[in-house]
Parts: C-alpha cells; structure tokens; sequence
C-alpha cells in the first residue's frame, strides 16, 4: 500500500503534524577525548526483525520483544567497548529492523501473515525506547553520530516515522544527524571513501553496484574505496565488481518459523567495520 501515491501523501501529512508535537531533546554536552578523526566505525544491523516471535523447539532459538531488546543493548553495549576510538560512527540499520509494519501482523506487500509478539503500540514503544538508548550510548563516545534507517520489505512505513521522529527528535543536536531520505538508497561520503546502503529487496547482490553508481554519482566519483552493504536473505555473502565491494549481511535475531521449515539456515551476527579517510576498510569486529 506504501507504494500508492495517495496514501504516502497521507502518512506524511500525519507524520508532518506528529513531528509538530514533539520536543526536540537538549543538546548533549560534549567532553573531547582522544579520538582519531581519520577513522569513522559503521555499526551495521540489518534484519532485527523487533516484535517477530520464535520458539526454540520449532526454529532453534526462542525470540520476543524483551530478548530483542537485550540483545540489541548487549550487542550495542560490548561493540561499542571493543571499537577503536573514531572521531565518528554511523549506526546502520539497513532494513526491517520492525517484524511488521501496522496493525496488521502481515507483510505489507504480499500480506503474508507473520509470528508476532504482542500488540503494535508495544512495538513502537519499545523501538523508539530502544533507539534512543543506542543514540545516547554513542554520543558519549562520539563526537558525531549519523543515524540511518533504511526502508525495508517489512516496515516500509515505519521506516518513515522512525527517520522522521528521529530527525525531529534530534534537531538541536548538532552532534546527531538523520538520513531522511525517501529514497531507499543511502550513501556516506568519508574522505576517499563512499558507503552506499540498501535494504536488498528491491536490487539483490548481482546488479546493485550500477543502482547506486547512477543515483550516486558525484560521491562515486570522487571516492577511491567503495562498498556496499545490504541485508534481506539474512545470509552472509560478498561480492567484488568492478565498480565496488558490495556484502550481503547476517541478522542477529533468530529465524522464525517460516524459515526454519523453508530450510533457510545462516548464523546470526552483526559487525562493527572500521573506516580510514584515506585507506577505506581498516578493521572490524
């Protein structure tokens, strides 16, 4: 339904009048510490899938709001102990980071009815409770943060609010910015580097490069190192083109049942990719 002009100009009317409302938080003081401007870290999430219900004896791991929302914190908390100290960070997340995207558990294109755990408003609540935390986590030990939420098959609309409300949320925080763009294809410039993000539902691994070569020409360019990072089939995969490095990442929710009766089985992990201005990938965890 997102795909219908009307409605889109409907939900932003809604989302622009939301926004009116909110007020935006106090900027953090910053305290300078010894971080190298060259090096930007990427926390790369893709596929959380926040509010998908999995049981253990039928998928192999039990999954729910509050075991998402302790991984997530977990994985936030040790990742961003073990990263090197960059001047920025980008926290990534590439798509789906909701199970579903309205009052309605099913996908929204295809309507397919998902396993999921408990009511919407909860999910909303616990994704904005849950992002806000990581924003702050990463303000204390970067001096800038840049914040994308990328569209995915699962919560095409909810990727809208999200960056909105964020964007709104953060707009005196100068050390905060949001990628609000309705295009589901982002791109980072970082000294000779160029990171392009895409969700993988829409353009798969095999003709991705030239995508966002053509929406991203200026910043391609003028880049020596290029990657690519998208997500969807919840499977690790890389490929080197002739115009970049484009990977494929894992999830680190578990699979639902679906999955697991389709025989789709990959490990789950998320990374931490470390980028030099000058030198492009120099570490990752």
């Amino acid at each position: 339904f997102v795909k219908n002009s009307n409605v889109l100009i409907a939900i932003q009317e809604v989302i622009d009048e939301f926004k009116s409302e909110i007020k935006p938080i106090e900027p953090t003081i910053y305290e300078p510490k010894q971080l190298n401007e060259n090096l930007i870290n990427q926390y790369t999430l893709t596929d959380f899938h926040l509010g998908m219900m999995a049981w253990d004896e039928e998928s192999g791991d039990n999954w729910d709001l509050k075991i998402a929302e302790k991984t997530l914190l977990n994985f936030f908390k040790t990742s961003i102990e073990l990263s090197p100290k960059a001047e920025s960070c980008i926290f990534a997340n590439i798509g789906d980071f909701l199970h579903w995207d309205g009052m309605d558990a099913v996908t929204p294109n295809n309507r397919n009815v998902l396993d999921a755990d408990t009511r919407f408003t909860k999910l909303v609540r616990t994704s904005i409770r849950l992002i806000r935390q990581i924003v702050s986590m990463l303000l204390y030990k970067y001096k800038t943060v840049h914040l994308i939420m990328a569209e995915g098959n699962h919560d095409e609309a909810s990727s809208i609010w999200l960056r909105e409300l964020f964007s709104a949320f953060y707009e005196l925080e100068t050390r905060v910015t949001i990628d609000t763009n309705p295009d589901p294809y982002y791109c980072v410039k970082f000294g000779k580097v160029a990171l392009f993000f895409h969700h993988g539902h829409l353009k798969r691994l095999n003709d991705l490069d030239s995508v966002l070569v053509a929406k991203f020409k200026k910043e391609f360019g003028e880049s020596k190192f290029v990657y690519a990072h998208t997500g969807h089939m919840h499977n690790q995969q890389v490929r080197e083109s002739n115009l970049m490095i484009i990977e494929q990442h894992r999830t680190l929710a578990s699979r639902d049942a679906y999955a697991s009766r389709s025989g789709w089985i990959s490990g789950r992990d998320s990374k931490v990719i470390t980028y030099h201005k000058d030198f492009g990938e120099v570490a990752r965890n």
